[in-house]
């Protein structure tokens, strides 16, 4: 196998897919796994004895984990050659998802989850690096977003597919994520070139974070991700009551997919058009309006309209969520230009700890007695105040851009 190294790949302005292929079969698995849980907590429940809440925390786990682990794995094996860490990586997610298949108990597959999110972390932070070394900058954006495509595609085929084999088996879905995560971790091997790139130091990693103004964007993509797994983790709990057909929850999955990929379409063309502040702006605002008509409909709306905006309200969140990405990346980027890369890698770690957030803040108002409807409040609190702390670095962006 060749060696290729970031010069070689800036001397030649051509583009190509073909070396990203198995990288986008890579976060394809990594899709199938992030999602499929959240349609299977009564059969894990069921299964591992535990309450569905508890279930939950099946994805708090790996999502806490995977906030944590990123940046300091990243910077542990940021010498190594990058294909050796894209492999390695995959590996141990790989082996993660076998022993969630295999668990026997709760506390087992919480362990597989931590293995799996310590995999998973790092192979995040290294396709992403390897991505823009080998692409020229100008190609950049239609790179990334054919490998993180493999995302987006699993939320609307490889989700509905996991669920459809978990009617048997909350197990099998696991499988299946290790069956393509294997698949990935050949054709990388025989197919992917070699990469080094410049090592770096955990503190040169974090420096961005001594800009207030950049840690307060942060945090707006940890609470968008909050306020959406909160009610994602357990959107079974939420529309199961009005759709009791086994195929529904399958269906009404897919289309959260379908509808995460047209979000991100449709907002990846507004920002080029407008400003990704303006974008970001609208997309809050929807989300929160979204969540706090969806929770009236679905508490005090006649049985077959909550149905019927139950699934209006389930849509609409992910069109925005899925939309959100975009303009925050964007905007983040811009906030500190000569940093993007690590700034995109700290947006990973926000990303993983929104998602932790929101699962347990919804597995504990359940515990506490909240109704499934109720936690469409939970997520509206959390908008209410992400969009006021979106203000806030907005304020301070046109602020620090006056002053220049």
């Amino acid at each position: 196998m060749t060696e290729t190294r970031p010069a070689d790949a800036a001397e030649g302005r051509s583009f190509s897919y073909r070396p990203f292929i198995w990288l986008a079969v890579a976060t394809f698995s990594m899709g199938i796994d992030g999602y499929v849980l959240a349609g299977l907590l009564p059969q894990i429940a069921g299964d591992l004895d535990v309450t569905p809440a508890a279930a939950g925390q099946l994805m708090s786990v790996f999502a806490f984990t995977a906030a944590l682990a990123g940046p300091v794995l990243g910077t542990l094996t940021s010498r190594w050659e990058r294909r050796t860490t894209i492999v390695l990586s995959l590996g141990v997610f790989v082996l993660g998802n076998v022993v969630v298949a295999i668990a026997t108990n709760y506390p087992v597959a919480l362990s597989g989850r931590v293995i799996a999110a310590l995999g998973g972390s790092l192979l995040n932070a290294a396709v992403t690096g390897y991505v823009l070394a080998l692409t020229p900058s100008e190609h950049h954006g239609k790179a990334l977003s054919f490998v993180l495509g493999g995302w987006m595609t699993a939320t609307a085929l490889g989700v509905p597919v996991g669920l459809l084999l978990g009617q048997s088996s909350w197990r099998f879905p696991m499988i299946l994520v290790a069956v393509v995560g294997t698949i990935a971790l050949i054709g990388i091997l025989l197919r992917l070139p070699q990469l080094h790139l410049p090592g770096g130091t955990l503190v040169e990693r974090l420096r961005p974070l001594g800009q207030p103004r950049l840690v307060a964007g942060l945090l707006v993509t940890t609470g968008i991700l909050c306020s959406s797994y909160a009610c994602f983790t357990y959107a079974t709990l939420i529309l199961g009551p009005h759709f009791h057909a086994e195929w529904a929850m399958i269906l009404i999955m897919f289309g959260y997919g379908v509808s995460s990929m047209a979000g991100n379409a449709v907002t990846g063309r507004l920002v080029d058009k407008f400003t990704a502040l303006k974008v970001l702006t609208v997309v809050l605002v929807g989300l929160l309006l979204n969540a706090v008509l969806g929770m009236l409909a679905l508490m005090f709306a006649p049985a077959v309209v909550a149905a019927v905006w139950g699934l209006i309200w389930f849509f609409s969140a992910g069109v925005g969520n899925g939309g959100g990405a975009v303009p925050q990346q964007a905007r983040l980027a811009s906030m500190a230009p000569d940093s993007a890369a690590i700034v995109m890698a700290l947006n990973g770690s926000a990303i993983s700890l929104g998602s932790a957030l929101g699962s347990g803040l919804g597995g504990v108002a359940l515990t506490a007695g909240v109704a499934a409807n109720g936690l469409l409040g939970v997520s509206a609190v959390v908008l209410t105040i992400t969009v006021g702390l979106h203000l806030l670095v907005a304020r301070a962006s046109g602020a620090a851009k006056a002053a220049v």
